[in-house]
Parts: structure tokens; C-alpha cells; sequence
């Protein structure tokens, strides 16, 4: 017996299409990656005394660059009934470190460029490199037996609101969002995928890599370089980002000639989808994608412990700053500190591509549910206040992320106040690149609202903080205008782009202490 997830890729284990084209244009087809996949498997449960049925859920350690080794590897993993944890080289060794004692990996697997990496994690752990000698010396086996419930991956949260956590996804959960995912965005084997995001996080891995790879199509693999990205997108049809890599290609836009301005929209053009994800997209760089590629980036709302949640639709109009509804087996609600339904509160989902639970936090997973009176699955909360967009007749048509409730749901002066509206008035200002809007602890405020700002290039004297708090007072509540405007060289991101936050106040503090 396998899983719905081990069967798709076994159905499609034997074709001569192309499935992965690697940073240096080499082409591999999916037969080519099945070979592979059963190779890896193989070495996986070899074992002194012979080989082993099953891995039986065994957490073992990615540690491979993006392309054809890395897709080997992983299918390689649950072919022999293993629990991928990916790793990433973009992270200290100090967390790496973390993820394979929190995991208790006992096997890892890396490319040769990532090799002296990876033996840094290798005492008291198998390790095995994605080599042809791999290849070579495993034998054929069977694909270990597995169920939809069996764990597939463990995934670590992003960390912007504390320690990361293991999240387990089982083979069901991954699954139901390939396929789910895949539909509503219309994959299919005539697609091929530009991946630029990191391996590591529910986004490029699963809700890019998996479902393109469940639909038959060819990913190719490029690192994230704004200018080559503008080029791909003549030959991709879909293509995924983050707003910091929207903002990337804005930069590099405008920073260009007008051949190549016009090369580059012409290449845009070529795509049937772009999507944005993991954080809100601002709306001038939606719009500024539009006005290149014809259409607006496809918002939709995710987590790890999730997958897709929520999407705007294929076809249809897209809300700019809004995620759309629930894809179908998903249910959503809103409710208030209380728990009682509200328009504005926290999202709840449910359905079956929700995880379980946090790798060995019983307490921790516990308290991310909320028990339903209806008597069926309990809800996840997901940390994020949202607001129902209505349409003339009253009827939901889109969900407004107003941001996450611990970092981006401000309390000032007896207000609730949202960050990410701060944010985009903001950026509406000609010389703001980005803003970062966050709530440092104030005795008079509760939370004081603090703007971090970072400009572009542009005519005359760059705004100092009064002309950006007077460009605020001409847009905002007064209660919203922030209360300081600081202009930064940089912001702290995670290796997807996000603020962190967290950091950002700590950093605040610590310069308000010294001064």
C-alpha cells in the first residue's frame, strides 16, 4: 500500500518528459529522477544485517542545492518510508545544528558542494552524498510500504515570532495540497515552473516544487538574480516569489535601459501565472507587475502548518491585498478574543492538508487548536487577524489579511491598529523602497508606532522623518501616523524576505537605550 502522494509520483515515474532543468540548463526527465529516487531509496535502507522494509518515519537530513539531485533525493526519502527535513547552507551552522538534534536526524544526505557543510552535522550520523557512486552501489528494492498518515515532512517554521518548530506534514496533508493547489491554479503537464525560492519552506517546496512535479511539469531551477529571473520568464509559464523578490525586479526595472524595459515586459508576458506569497504584496508593486505582465500576482494565504489556505481565483478578478476564499475541503472562520464570530479577528482553518501537530510539543501543538463544536476537526489557529471583503449583497468574496496578531496587530492609545496599512501608505511615498511598521513598548502608548523606512534613488533631498510623517497625516487617522520615523540602511529578514520583526524592536531598543 502506498500513499496518494508516493502513487503520483510513481505514475509518473517512467516518462521521457522533462522535469527538472538545473541552474546550468541541463535537462532531466522524470524517468531520469525515478531511477535516481529508487537508488537513494535503496541506499537508505541498506543495513548491516541486510535491508530494512521501511524507514518507518526516520527523519533524515537534506542538505542539496536546488535541481535534479535535489528531487532524487527527496522522493528518494519517502520511496524508503523516511521524513525529509530539509536543510538550507543559508542558515548558520548553529541552526542547523538545531533542526537535526530537534528532529533527532540520524541520516543525511548532501551534494557534493554542500558536503563540507554537512560534516559539520555528520558526527554520530550515516552520511551519504548525491554522487553517482550512490547510484551505483544501491541495489533495486521495492518502495517501502506507506500510508496516508505516515509523516512525510518536517518543516521548520520561519522563526519571526519565536524558536522554530517542527512541523510534522503527513503524507495526506501534502497530497491533498498538490492536488487541491494544482487544480485551482490549473497546472499541467504543458506548464513549466521558474523556482527561485529557497527549498526549506512550505512555499518553494511544497506549494511550488510538489505540485508542479504532481502535474506532470518541468521546474526549472534558478537562483534568484533579478535581471536573469526578467530573461527566464520568456520560456517559464509560471512563475513564484515573495514581495522582496517582486521588489527586486522593480528595482532592476527601473534601474534598465528602455530595450531592455521592453525585452523584459515582452518576457513577462509569456507567463499564464505569477503568484506572490508568505507576505503581503504591496499593492505598487502588484500594480507594477500588471502593468508588464498583464495581470495581477495571484495572492493566496499559506503557512507551514497549512499549505494554501486561501487563493484568489485562476480566472476572475484578484482583490489586490486580499487572499481570496477557502480552497475547496478548506473551512475558515473568524472570531474575536473570545472566540465568538466576528468580521474582524483571527483566521481559523481546518481541513485535510492541516498538519497534526509540532514534532514532540504536545503543549505548543495543543495550544495552536481550538476545539469545534460542531464535532468535527478541531481549528488551527493561525496568528493572523483578517477581515471579510463583502460584496454589495453582503456575500463574502475575499479574505484581507491584516496582519500577524502578535507583530503586526498594534495596540496604541486605546487603538487597534494594523501595520501592514501603516506599510502601504508608506510606500505610496515616491522615495520609500520599503517600510516596516512595528509597536515598541510605551508606557504612555501601550505600544508606541515606529516606522523604519528604507529609500530609493531619486531627485532633491531624500524626505527626513518630519516630510514622512506629514506625507502619513495626509493619508491616515491621526492615531495611526506613526509616532517616529526612523530611514535605515537595512531591515533583518529570514532567508524568504520576511521582517523579522521581533528583531527589528529589539534593534530599536537597544538604539533608543544608547541614546
Amino acid at each position: 500500500m502506498h500513499s496518494p502522494l508516493v502513487e503520483r509520483w510513481l505514475s509518473l515515474a517512467t516518462s521521457p518528459r522533462p522535469a527538472v532543468i538545473d541552474a546550468a540548463g541541463a535537462v532531466h526527465t522524470y524517468a531520469e529522477l525515478g531511477h535516481g529516487a529508487r537508488s537513494i531509496a535503496s541506499a537508505l535502507r541498506e543495513a548491516p544485517g541486510g535491508a530494512r522494509a521501511s524507514l518507518a518515519g526516520e527523519r533524515v537530513g537534506l542538505l542539496i542545492s536546488p535541481g535534479a539531485a535535489f528531487v532524487e533525493a527527496l522522493m528518494g526519502v519517502l520511496l524508503a518510508g523516511g521524513t525529509g527535513v530539509v536543510l538550507t547552507p543559508l542558515y548558520p551552522t548553529r541552526e542547523r545544528r538545531y533542526f537535526c538534534e530537534d528532529a533527532r536526524v540520524g541520516v543525511l544526505i548532501a551534494s557534493p558542494d554542500l558536503a563540507p557543510l554537512a560534516a559539520e552535522l555528520s558526527e554520530g550520523r550515516r552520511l551519504l552524498l548525491t554522487d553517482e557512486g550512490l547510484r551505483e552501489g544501491a541495489r533495486e528494492l521495492e518502495p517501502a510500504p506507506s500510508s496516508p498518515a505516515s509523516p512525510a515532512l518536517q518543516l521548520y517554521t520561519s522563526g519571526t515570532t519565536g524558536r522554530p518548530k517542527g512541523a510534522v506534514l503527513s503524507h495526506e496533508n501534502l497530497a491533498t495540497q498538490q492536488a487541491l493547489v494544482g487544480r485551482a491554479w490549473g497546472f499541467s503537464q504543458e506548464d513549466r515552473l521558474l523556482h527561485t525560492l529557497p527549498l526549506h519552506h512550505m512555499h518553494g517546496l511544497a506549494i511550488a516544487l510538489l505540485t508542479a512535479l504532481g502535474s506532470g511539469a518541468c521546474t526549472r531551477f534558478l537562483p534568484f538574480d533579478a535581471p536573469r529571473v526578467w530573461d527566464a520568464m520568456a520560456e517559464a509559464t509560471v512563475f513564484m516569489g515573495v514581495p522582496s523578490m517582486y521588489q527586486r525586479l522593480h528595482v532592476a526595472y527601473e534601474a534598465a535601459d528602455v530595450d531592455t524595459r521592453a525585452r523584459w515586459s515582452r518576457a513577462a508576458t509569456h507567463l499564464r501565472l505569477a503568484t506572490s506569497g508568505s507576505a503581503a504584496l504591496p499593492t505598487s508593486l502588484g500594480e507594477f507587475f500588471r502593468a508588464r505582465s498583464g495581470a495581477y500576482p495571484l495572492e493566496r494565504f499559506g503557512m507551514t502548518e497549512i499549505g494554501v489556505g486561501l487563493t484568489n481565483p485562476l480566472e476572475g478578478e484578484r482583490r489586490p491585498g486580499c487572499v481570496g476564499l477557502p480552497l475547496p475541503t478548506v473551512d475558515a472562520r473568524v472570531v474575536d478574543e473570545a472566540g465568538v464570530e466576528a468580521e474582524v479577528g483571527e483566521l481559523l482553518i481546518r481541513g485535510p492538508s492541516v498538519f497534526g501537530g509540532y514534532f514532540e510539543r504536545p503543549e505548543e501543538t495543543a495550544a495552536a487548536f481550538v476545539a469545534a463544536t460542531d464535532g468535527g476537526a478541531p481549528w488551527f489557529r493561525t496568528g493572523d487577524t483578517v477581515t471579510r471583503v463583502l460584496d454589495e449583497a453582503g456575500a463574502p468574496v475575499a479574505f484581507k489579511i491584516l496582519g500577524r496578531t502578535s507583530v503586526d496587530i498594534l495596540k496604541s492609545g486605546g487603538y487597534k491598529l494594523s501595520a501592514l496599512e501603516i506599510e502601504e501608505t508608506l510606500r505610496e511615498h515616491p522615495r520609500v523602497l520599503d517600510a516596516a511598521v512595528v509597536g515598541v513598548p510605551d508606557e504612555a502608548w501601550g505600544e508606541r508606532v515606529v516606522a523604519c523606512v528604507l529609500l530609493r534613488e531619486g531627485p532633491g533631498h531624500p524626505p527626513d522623518a518630519r516630510a514622512l510623517r506629514a506625507f502619513c497625516k495626509e493619508r491616515l487617522a491621526p492615531y495611526k501616523v506613526p509616532k517616529d520615523v526612523h530611514v535605515m540602511a537595512a531591515l533583518p529578514r529570514n532567508p524568504l524576505g520576511k521582517v523579522v520583526k521581533p528583531d527589528l524592536i529589539r534593534e530599536l531598543e537597544g538604539r533608543e537605550k544608547r541614546e
